[in-house]
């Protein structure tokens, strides 16, 4: 019988696949730190809109 691979879930006949694996090299942001700056932005954008019409 043939060794079958730990190749993770498949769906849609092979073209998406969800693996169990998590990227150690991708860039990881604090939610809460998005959550701030989003609102930071926010109150910036309607403080200068305000002043300047």
């Amino acid at each position: 019988m043939a060794e079958q691979k730990n190749r993770g879930f498949s769906s849609a006949a092979g073209l998406i696949q969800y693996y169990d694996m998590e990227e150690t090299r991708a860039l990881k942001i604090d939610p809460y730190f998005v959550i701030a700056m989003g609102l930071g932005t926010a109150i910036i954008v309607e403080i200068l809109n305000w002043k300047f019409v």
